[in-house]
C-alpha cells in the first residue's frame, strides 16, 4: 500500500508508524484510519514491537478531522463511521499480538486520546496533554474512550474528563495511571526508542500471552485467572526463549530472545 497520511518503517524487529498530517495536527481522516488499519497488519507479521508516534511536536493526533470532506459533520453518519472506520482500525491495534507503545509526542485530543490509550504502554512528552473534547461539539467519548478510560482512571475520573472536557496533563495522567510515565520533552524519542527497543528484542511469546491474561481478568473470577495462567505459562515454558531466558540467568549474561 502506498502510505500518505502515514509512514511506516520497520528495522531491527521495531514497527514505528508516524501518523503524518502536521498541518492539521494529525487529525484522523477516512484515508488515515485505512492506512492505519492496513499498516498495522502488516507490521504485526515482521515485527516485534509496534510504535504509534505522530509528526511534528504540536500533537500525537488531534481527534477526527471535523474538515475532511468524507465525514463532515454536517453531514455524516457516526454510528456507520465509528462501526466500519474506527472500529477494525482500534480492534487492529488492541487484538495486535506483539507489543504496542504509543508514543505521544503533544497533544492528544478526542479520538486521537483513545487511539493511544489502545496501545498497551502509553509515553507521553511532559508537552503531552489528553483530552476527551467530545462534549464540547454535543457528543460522547468514542473510539473506545468509555471503555478505556473508566479501567484505567477509575469512575470518578472518567466521568470527570468525560463530563468537563479538561486537558489532563502527562504528569498527571502518570499520576491517574492513565498512562505508563510522561518523560522529559528532551530525550523523548530517545527514551521511547529504547523503551520500544527493549521489547522487540523481548520474549514475544511471553509477551503475548502477558497481555492476554491481563485483559480477561476483568472477566475472570480467580479460579478461571489461575487457570488461564497454567495454561499460558505452559505454553511459554515450551518456547526456545524460556531455555535461553533460564540459561542467561545463570550464567549471568543478558538474554538473547528469538521470539519464539
Amino acid at each position: 500500500m502506498d502510505y500518505q497520511a502515514i509512514e511506516l518503517t520497520t528495522a531491527d524487529g521495531l514497527a514505528v508508524i508516524t501518523l503524518n498530517r502536521p498541518d492539521v495536527m494529525n487529525a484522523l481522516n477516512t484515508q488515515m484510519r485505512a492506512e492505519l488499519l492496513h499498516a498495522v497488519k502488516s507490521a504485526e507479521r515482521d515485527a516485534r514491537a509496534i510504535v504509534l508516534t505522530g509528526a511534528g511536536d504540536r500533537a500525537f493526533c488531534s481527534g477526527q478531522d471535523l474538515g475532511d470532506g468524507a465525514t463532515r459533520a454536517s453531514n455524516v453518519d457516526l454510528e456507520r463511521v465509528l462501526r466500519d472506520e474506527y472500529e477494525p482500525m482500534l480492534r487492529a491495534i488492541f487484538d495486535c499480538p506483539v507489543p504496542t507503545i504509543a508514543a505521544v509526542n503533544g497533544a492528544a485530543a478526542g479520538a486521537g486520546a483513545n487511539l493511544a490509550l489502545a496501545c498497551d504502554v502509553v509515553i507521553a512528552a511532559e508537552r503531552a496533554s489528553f483530552l476527551q473534547a467530545f462534549t464540547r461539539i454535543g457528543l460522547l467519548p468514542d473510539a473506545g474512550g468509555t471503555y478505556w478510560l473508566p479501567r484505567q482512571v477509575g469512575f470518578a475520573r472518567a466521568m470527570g474528563a468525560a463530563l468537563f472536557a479538561e486537558p489532563v496533563t502527562a504528569k498527571q495522567a502518570a499520576e491517574w495511571g492513565m498512562i505508563w510515565e510522561a518523560v522529559p520533552d528532551e530525550g523523548f524519542d530517545d527514551h521511547w526508542r529504547a523503551r520500544a527497543a527493549r521489547l522487540a528484542n523481548g520474549p514475544t511469546v511471553a509477551y503475548r500471552n502477558v497481555k492476554r491474561a491481563i485483559r480477561d481478568s476483568f472477566d475472570n473470577g480467580l479460579t478461571a485467572q489461575l487457570a488461564l495462567e497454567a495454561q499460558l505459562q505452559g505454553e511459554c515454558g515450551k518456547t526456545r526463549d524460556f531455555q535461553e531466558g533460564v540459561m542467561a540467568f545463570l550464567e549471568k549474561r543478558p538474554p538473547s530472545y528469538e521470539g519464539r
